[in-house]
């Protein structure tokens, strides 16, 4: 029995690091795959650019393990992201200091965050009809704002956000770094990210040892709300127009990478670090495509399959 023992620890061993290196694994096999196929993949600007184009989906993919990992689901970050900026754009071309509408912008954003938690936790609807209503009630505010048209020209003191860097290193970088930073020491070093994790494994037994469960649900959707908003903010100043039709399917992305990223939909389960790593992979592999010249039409296709093989491996590990 003792040999049998031995015998199969190493394989076990293996799998174990697997089921906790495997997404990382994956990382450098598609990196190591597009350097060889393409050379300028490895190039600093290159990765520079990867890097830049996914702090969108990196800061909404914040907010969205923080209520994944609840157990929840949030389908209006994209709406959420609209209705804010329009809103914000609007307010800077009446002339409003620009640190005055980004507080604005980042508190109807928080603000709509809370409305999805409050129907939820007080009304008792699922998170998945509750976040589906806010998605068609915030985009169709943000067409009725705009009547259906972009704003466009905003001031070069708010787009220094979205085109501005510090040294060699964009502000998309540095704000999305910043958002990351705070939402891992939110999660892992407070005692609101233990109880986001209760909640997430038995919201019955959370409630039982005293843990506020509905305060802590609305929580998590009020951040999601808030990081939308700011995710918002850097799009339309590195666009420098803000359109009611903003964020279309961003919370399909949001989701894939966070379900990459090892959140289990289950909740209980997850990190921000594979929050990290799944936006990276969905980002490193839209930009390897791009330089491969794939067609457009195409990249959906191969983007699923890997999403949808990843999500096999994870399974298959556990």
């Amino acid at each position: 029995m003792q040999t049998t023992q031995i015998r199969h620890a190493p394989r076990f061993q293996i799998r174990d690091l697997l089921h906790k290196y495997g997404l990382v694994l994956v990382f450098l096999l598609l990196c190591a795959v597009l350097s060889l196929l393409s050379d300028r993949f490895l190039t600093t600007s290159n990765l520079i650019n990867v890097l830049r184009q996914s702090t969108i989906n990196g800061i909404i993919a914040i907010g969205m393990t923080y209520v994944i990992l609840t157990a929840g689901i949030d389908l209006s970050v994209g709406a959420i992201l609209a209705l804010s900026t329009v809103i914000t754009a609007d307010m800077l071309q009446q002339g409003m200091a620009v640190p005055m509408a980004i507080i604005i912008g980042l508190g109807i954003g928080a603000f709509l965050g809370l409305i999805n938690g409050l129907i939820i936790t007080k009304i008792g609807v699922p998170p998945f009809v509750a976040t589906l209503g806010m998605m068609v009630t915030a985009r169709g505010l943000a067409m009725v704002y705009t009547e259906g048209r972009p704003i466009t020209g905003l001031p070069d003191s708010f787009r220094v956000i979205g085109t501005g860097s510090i040294g060699p290193i964009p502000m998309p970088i540095i704000i999305a770094a910043i958002a990351f930073l705070l939402g891992y020491i939110i999660l892992n070093r407070m005692k609101i990210g233990e109880y986001i994790f209760a909640i997430g494994n038995n919201p019955v037994a959370a409630r039982y040892a005293g843990i506020h469960v509905d305060r802590y649900i609305t929580f998590v959707y009020v951040f999601s709300g808030l990081l939308s908003a700011l995710a918002g903010m850097i799009l339309i100043a590195r666009l420098n127009s803000a359109q009611p039709t903003a964020g279309v399917a961003f919370e399909f992305d949001a989701i894939a990478a966070v379900v990459v990223g090892g959140t289990s939909f289950a909740g209980g389960e997850g990190s921000l670090w594979g929050t990290l790593l799944g936006v990276l992979v969905i980002a490193v592999l839209a930009n390897g495509l791009n330089l491969l010249n794939v067609p457009s039409f195409y990249q959906p296709v191969v983007t699923g399959v890997v999403i949808a093989l990843a999500l096999l491996l994870y399974k298959l590990l556990r």
